[in-house]
């Protein structure tokens, strides 16, 4: 009898933990959806790859069931999606009234608690200054002569070879320009093998968050523990033998950090660091991948590229002197071209932000009428904004001619690649400049051929092209 008892009990305790967990308390009406079970809510079902450039099974089928606006529950964390171009926009524009930034705890862990897209009002734009130093407009004009450099150099040494894994070729070609840049760093000399702890890192970036020896999250956080072991013990090098003058961006940071009236800590500078370094080694070099196989795709895009860099070089007192500044603006089609490969590849399909207030947005979204609880995060879901039929015709299909005549100066309501808001990726023009240099090089003294598809497995953070394999030949004609 009494064990009848317990068993009622403990059946009537789970069922209103349900009923509370899958009803969760409003003021007003909130969006349709479901939160799974209590904790893991739909957490499995978000993390299943996704092997094609279409919009996630899982966000695809809540629109057919709910609309462009659903609730779930991921990690823990009871979120709002929003498949919404006007609500996005809406959301970044109201950065620090209405939203902030947020990230799930799993992913504060793997980026740093103190990492520069988890701080907020005058610290934010402080960081942001401070990397303007390194990737802003004049930094870039600068750069432009050793970005050209780098990428000549990496494209001779791939011809020699049978062939060549283009992400993790472009992705060091990259990351030889960033880490030089940020920390003086040396690949051929550098007795770190740094790429190697990147590669573990970013498998287990969107892993299910099992902190166990073994799985992709554990590998994860062990490679971001040796990369912050670097950078600490460079930084404490560089304490004992200063430099005279600035070479890189971590003796910039340093100095920030010797300031009498600095507001920069250390843990904060080595987030910011590691923070960088990943961006730098990961987001462009899948852009890369992903135009070299539009590419070969389609050769009437390829024939317009070749006609506007070799029209470039015609145009030069010397073919043999290097790209400039004016030159790399010129690029007309090419910008389309990058425009179009961003757009499809949705290097950053989601971003998160948290309500500070609640939000009632019936006057955003005509007749919705939904309720948002302060607290509550959102995710801003900008791959279905760029795959929307009504704005983009054929949206899966790359056509880089329905950028013509639109000139892109950060994001709008429907082009959202590099984010949004104050908060718009201080990278992109860099991202931009490295795509063109390296098609300019590539289409103007190369030819290749395609040795193996790669397949592409999205996951709900980023996306990986594998096995995408090319032999490339210098061009004598």
């Amino acid at each position: 009898m009494l064990s009848l008892g317990i068993y009622i009990i403990g059946s009537l305790v789970v069922i209103v933990i349900l009923h509370y967990w899958r009803n969760p308390k409003s003021n007003g009406k909130l969006p349709p959806g479901s939160m799974g079970w209590p904790l893991l809510g739909e957490t499995i079902p978000f993390f299943a790859p996704n092997k094609s450039l279409d919009i996630s099974p899982f966000v695809k089928d809540r629109m057919q069931r709910y609309g462009p606006i659903f609730r779930t529950s991921l990690v823990g964390h009871p979120i709002i999606v929003s498949t919404d171009p006007d609500f996005n926009y809406f959301i970044f524009q109201q950065e620090g009234k209405l939203f902030q930034s947020w990230y799930p705890h799993t992913f504060a862990e793997i980026m740093g608690r103190q990492n520069v897209g988890s701080l907020h009002g005058f610290m934010y734009k402080y960081l942001k200054n401070m990397v303007l130093n390194l990737f802003g407009p004049e930094s870039l004009r600068k750069m432009l002569p050793e970005v050209e450099k780098t990428t000549n150099n990496n494209l001779k040494r791939w011809s020699k070879q049978k062939s060549v894994e283009m992400k993790e070729a472009t992705a060091k070609m990259i990351f030889d320009i960033t880490g030089k840049k940020l920390i003086s760093y040396d690949s051929e000399n550098s007795t770190e093998i740094v790429c190697e702890n990147f590669v573990a890192f970013i498998k287990g970036l969107v892993s299910f968050p099992i902190y166990f020896p073994g799985t992709a999250y554990y590998k994860c956080l062990q490679g971001r523990k040796k990369i912050l072991k670097m950078l600490k013990r460079m930084l404490e090098e560089r304490k004992s033998q200063p430099r005279k003058e600035q070479s890189d961006f971590f003796d910039y940071v340093l100095e920030e950090l010797q300031s009498k009236d600095t507001i920069l800590t250390e843990g904060i500078a080595l987030d910011l660091m590691f923070v960088l370094l990943f961006v730098s080694f990961e987001t462009t070099s899948w852009a890369i991948t992903l135009a070299i196989k539009f590419l070969h795709e389609h050769p009437q895009a390829l024939k317009e590229l070749k006609e506007e860099h070799e029209a470039i070089i015609r145009r030069r007192e010397n073919a043999s002197y290097g790209l400039t500044w004016q030159e790399y603006k010129s690029m007309k089609f090419t910008f389309q071209f990058i425009n179009e490969t961003v757009r499809l590849a949705n290097i950053a399909p989601a971003l998160f932000r948290k309500t500070l207030k609640e939000i009632n947005f019936k006057e955003i979204i005509c007749g919705a009428g939904y309720t948002i609880t302060a607290g509550w995060a959102i995710m801003v879901y900008s791959q279905a904004v760029h795959l929307n039929p009504a704005k983009y015709e054929d949206p899966l299909q790359f056509n880089p001619w329905r950028w013509e005549g639109i000139e892109l100066n950060g994001a709008t309501r429907n082009f959202m690649a590099f984010g949004g808001g104050i908060r718009y990726c201080i990278g992109a023009d860099f991202a931009k400049v490295q795509m063109a240099v390296f098609l300019h090089c590539f289409v103007t003294k190369y030819k290749w051929e395609t040795v193996k598809g790669g397949d592409i497995v999205r996951s709900p953070g980023l996306q990986f092209p594998n096995g995408y394999h090319i032999k490339i030949y210098e061009k004598y004609d």
